[in-house]
């Protein structure tokens, strides 16, 4: 169920192309994916079986974090920023937690520009992931 923290979308595109979209994506937005958590396959490597996709994608643009990492070090628990990719009813979503709704547990107003932009690099990322 989504929630006003929550930007998701549904894709009819295989996994596959929801990586190379998404990778591709972050590459243009001057973001990196700095790595992809496989948590099916992590799961089963620790004999619990999943029956759904599952992949955390983990993406980072430097200057933002380094900016609002000066603003609160604490932030730093919310970050590298994650877009997750699951499978839901047939289909694959592309979701993740809103920037500026995160932003709302530190006390740090200094930091809400910054939360913005990359909110709306974030949700163009899962847009341009989602097809």
């Amino acid at each position: 169920m989504d929630s006003p923290a929550l930007f998701s979308l549904a894709s009819n595109r295989s996994l596959e192309e929801i990586d190379a979209a998404l990778r591709d994506s972050a590459a243009r937005h001057s973001f990196g994916v700095l790595t992809v958590h496989d948590l099916k396959q992590k799961l089963a490597e620790k004999g619990v079986p999943l029956d759904m996709e599952c992949r955390v994608y983990e993406v980072c643009n430097p200057r933002q974090a380094k900016s609002v990492l000066e603003v609160n070090g604490a932030i730093s628990t919310a970050l590298p920023c994650r877009i997750s990719v699951y499978s839901e009813g047939g289909a694959n979503r592309i979701a993740a937690l809103l920037p500026t709704a995160l932003m709302q547990a530190f006390d740090a107003p200094e930091a809400a520009a910054a939360a913005r932009e990359v909110e709306a690099v974030m949700t163009q990322m899962i847009r341009d992931a989602a097809g």
